[in-house]
This record gives structure tokens, C-alpha cells and sequence, in this order.
């Protein structure tokens, strides 16, 4: 793999785990709550760009870079990423019959969403190489050395 494939990849690893922490959250409430469809995805969008923008943010914060500066590289570093990755993310949940109903105890239900998440990371891969060859998206925290 080239070092450029390789960046993304990593890149991409770190903004799925803010991604998914926040997905299985919101859909983890919706499912408990007997909420929709729209108001777990919503939940779920809400809740993947926080804790995403989160784990760019915290390290940034810890090395004493000002809370204004630091939103601002987790805007620009996250959000492309974030995005490409929520709407793959909740289509692919919303196209599996019976996914979005599944109780939290279904296989069905986890299956679906490790799944889901699994796809939207591959769409979101080649789209943060062509941003980092262009000296933006998650090239600009690697800039403040975030992501190796």
C-alpha cells in the first residue's frame, strides 16, 4: 500500500471510531426508546459528528492550542469524512429490511450496523486520499500531528 493509500486509511480509521461510537449511540437510543426511523438517524448523525469532532478536538486541546483553533482544524480535518461516512452509513441501515426495527438484542440489528459501517468506511477511504493529496481534509490535523 502506498503511503499516501496508507494515510487515508488511517485517517479514516480515526474518524470512524468517532463515527461509530456516535452511530451505535444514537442507534442504540432510538432503538431503546421505540423512536422512528428519522429520529434515531437524526440522533445517530447528531451524536457521530460530535464524538468525531471530539477525538480531533481533546489532543489538540491537551496541547494547549485554544478552543476556537481547535474546532476550527476538527471542522476542517473531520468534516468531509464525517459526512461521505453518515450518509453511506445510515442508507445502507435504512436499505436492510428489518434493520432499523431490530431490537437491540437482534443479531439482525449489530450485524446490520457493523455492516453499514464497514461500507461507509470504504467509501470514505478514497475520498480523504484525494483530500490529503490536495493538502486538505485530514491533512490539516496532520499538520498539528494528529493521526501519526
Amino acid at each position: 500500500m502506498d503511503p499516501l493509500t496508507r494515510m487515508a486509511v488511517s485517517a479514516t480509521a480515526h474518524c470512524l471510531t468517532g463515527c461509530a461510537i456516535g452511530e451505535v449511540l444514537g442507534m442504540v437510543l432510538g432503538t431503546a426508546f421505540g423512536w422512528g426511523n428519522g429520529a434515531t438517524i437524526a440522533a445517530a448523525v447528531v451524536l457521530a459528528f460530535a464524538f468525531g469532532y471530539a477525538l480531533t478536538m481533546v489532543p489538540l486541546l491537551r496541547s494547549g492550542m485554544a478552543l476556537g483553533a481547535a474546532a476550527g482544524v476538527a471542522l476542517a480535518s473531520d468534516t468531509v469524512s464525517i459526512v461521505i461516512m453518515e450518509i453511506v452509513d445510515n442508507a445502507v441501515m435504512v436499505a436492510i429490511p428489518g434493520a432499523m426495527d431490530a431490537g437491540l438484542d437482534s443479531p439482525r440489528f449489530w450485524g446490520a450496523l457493523a455492516f453499514a459501517l464497514a461500507v461507509a468506511f470504504a467509501a470514505a477511504v478514497p475520498v480523504n486520499r484525494w483530500l490529503i493529496a490536495r493538502g486538505r481534509g485530514h491533512a490539516v490535523a496532520h499538520r498539528h500531528g494528529l493521526h501519526g
